[in-house]
């Protein structure tokens, strides 16, 4: 299983396939092999895919437990460095979409495109309250709770209701990309949104072109949050970011 200590970090990493680099960025509650198995066999043959867990998320530890997308932002910059990846594309869903967004704009020159799936860059609050231990609780979400207790065990040592809060906040927090930070942002960007996503919109989408005019924006029909996943619209998802990725060389 392989590691790579970035500051406090020692970050897990899937590592698979050969070509220029794709930093696959994952979901929130969530890890890079879980939120991307159906990426890794159409992209394996032409790209090297990386895919890491987050600090606070699946097998990573780190000694400060608290976590944001800023800073797994400048995690995985220093991932990024200590790989010695050169410039990589990045693929980020959800969470990861911010936290791929939020590191492009910190450190351009590390970048060669941005793909953002079901992520509207802006920071939104609606949902989050359901997401606190003491809602997932009185809700009966015990399934989601187990579920975080053993999928993020290593990175959080049994304290899942931290966790869930740090999550919470997160979410209500970011991505907040300032106006400076999305002047930074020149690189060749595909935004992906199902149709039926509640969580990321299609005005803040528009929004988002309108401040950085060489995106494209793809808006897949009848997808929903987990549209690049198999059991919603992968394989259709895959060739258009295969495609995009192409296109930008």
């Amino acid at each position: 299983m392989p590691y790579k200590t970035v500051g406090d970090c020692s970050i897990y990493y899937e590592d698979i396939g050969v070509g220029d680099p794709i930093l696959f960025l994952h979901g929130g509650y969530s890890r890079g092999i879980i939120s991307f198995s159906g990426q890794i066999q159409p992209f394996f043959h032409t790209y090297r895919c990386l895919l890491p867990d987050f600090r606070g998320h699946g097998r990573t530890h780190s000694e400060d437990k608290e976590w944001s997308t800023p800073a797994i932002a400048n995690d995985m910059a220093g991932f990024i460095t200590e790989m010695n990846l050169g410039k990589v594309h990045l693929v980020g869903y959800s969470l990861g979409g911010g936290v791929a967004l939020h590191l492009a704009s910190k450190h351009p020159e590390m970048i060669r495109s941005i793909t953002v799936i079901g992520c509207s860059g802006f920071a939104d609050s609606t949902g989050a309250d359901d997401y606190e231990p003491e809602a997932l609780i009185k809700n009966g979400q015990s399934k989601l709770i187990e579920l975080i207790k053993t999928m993020h065990n290593d990175a959080h040592g049994g304290d899942w209701q931290s966790f869930m809060r740090q999550s919470a906040l997160d979410w209500r927090r970011y991505p907040g990309i300032t106006g400076e930070d999305w002047a930074n942002l020149t690189m060749p960007m595909f935004l992906i949104r199902g149709e039926k996503d509640t969580f990321a919109s299609e005005d803040n989408l528009l929004i988002m072109q309108a401040l950085c005019s060489q995106a494209e924006i793809w808006i897949v029909p009848g997808g929903g949050h987990r549209v690049h996943m198999p059991m919603e619209q992968g394989k259709a998802v895959n060739e258009r970011i295969l495609a995009f990725l192409a296109s930008t060389y």
